[in-house]
């Protein structure tokens, strides 16, 4: 039997993408940190739910702890602030001519290079939607873009085999010799998600809000500033259209790409971010330090100011302590920034 594929997160990325995997036939081996979660995907299996598609699939799984072996092939899918701890636990496990794949938001791909040097690490970026809603559940909103590259921009015989793994699941993944500029695409668009993580509305709404518009149009263009200081051309996605926050661009153009990412989440059954159900249903802390703080902190190396960025994360940091409600007034202390 072929190695198996380790994916370390059995949540919302890393579960269903082990689900299709271990359906299509490919041995996979996934880690999880909640005993429940695991039993229930090693046992009665693991419950893929929504519009996309529903099946059970049971998927080995188990605890770090049980975990022996070494792997050559470990897709990552925690949380950004998760990343430093689960290296740590996986590095004894990946084998010396073995990578990480990083499947997460951010930029972690420098994280993981830390720990496991360049040569050994993967990117990954991925825009599906989905939620885990307990033990042994799911969702699968629906489908976004998937690309996968080498943070050195070539391209080799693990990663186009890789690639072909994400195609079991996503037919229209894409190869790209330019991950970097997938990845910060999503810095922009991810920095608006947490804007409407402020306030208890749908993705949707929040996006065709004129009201909130200029904000989420400054927040974007904060982030692409930043890129274009670090030498990255961002590529669109699913209606995020990069050039059209680049410095200089029209309104017009901003206005357009908020209204198509209005309208492609529209059409999920994910109406809401990962980021507002750590803040409203699991009560944890959220990524916003490893995902906008760290964006603001490259800022910082290039003397750029980052006023709604900033700002964003401490509105943020504001719910996650109990100092502030998620609302629509607690939104508007972006817009306030503006003016």
């Amino acid at each position: 039997m072929a190695e198996p594929v380790l994916i370390w997160g059995a949540g919302a990325i890393g579960g269903i993408l082990g689900a299709y995997w271990a359906r299509a036939g490919v041995h996979v081996l996934m880690v999880d940190i909640v005993p429940d979660h695991v039993t229930a995907c090693a046992t009665a299996g693991l419950s893929i739910e929504g519009p996309v598609e529903e099946f059970v699939q049971v998927v080995p799984c188990v605890t770090p702890d049980k975990l022996e072996g070494t792997y050559s092939r470990i897709v990552l899918a925690v949380k950004a602030q998760a990343t430093s701890a689960a290296l740590s636990q996986l590095a004894p496990h990946l084998a010396e001519d073995g990578f990480v794949l990083s499947a997460q938001n951010g930029l972690n791909e420098h994280v993981i290079a830390q720990h496991v040097g360049t040569e050994r690490t993967m990117g990954a970026f991925v825009n599906y939607g989905a939620d885990w809603l307990g033990p042994g559940r799911i969702l699968f909103g629906n489908r976004g873009a998937v690309v996968v590259g080498e943070i050195d921009g070539t391209t080799r015989t693990r990663t186009t085999e890789m690639h072909g793994l994400l195609q079991i699941f996503e037919p229209e993944a894409v190869l790209t010799p330019d991950i970097w500029a997938y990845l910060w695409g999503k810095l922009g668009y991810g920095a608006m998600l947490f804007a409407t993580a402020l306030t208890p509305d749908s993705m949707t709404r929040n996006f065709a809000d004129p009201a909130r518009g200029p904000a989420l149009i400054g927040l974007a263009r904060e982030v692409m500033r930043i890129a274009v200081a670090e030498g990255v051309d961002p590529k669109p996605f699913n209606g995020f259209e990069p050039a059209a926050f680049l410095p200089g661009a029209s309104d017009d153009g901003a206005h357009q790409s908020l209204a198509d990412l209005a309208t492609f989440n529209s059409k999920t059954a994910k109406t809401h971010t990962g980021i507002y159900r750590d803040l409203a249903v699991r009560k944890r802390k959220t990524e916003v330090d490893p995902q906008v703080g760290a964006v603001a902190a490259i800022a910082r190396k290039h003397g750029i100011e980052t006023p709604l960025l900033d700002r964003l994360v401490i509105l943020i940091h504001d719910i996650e302590e109990g100092r502030r409600e998620m609302s629509v007034d607690t939104f508007h202390e972006l817009t306030k920034v503006l003016k």
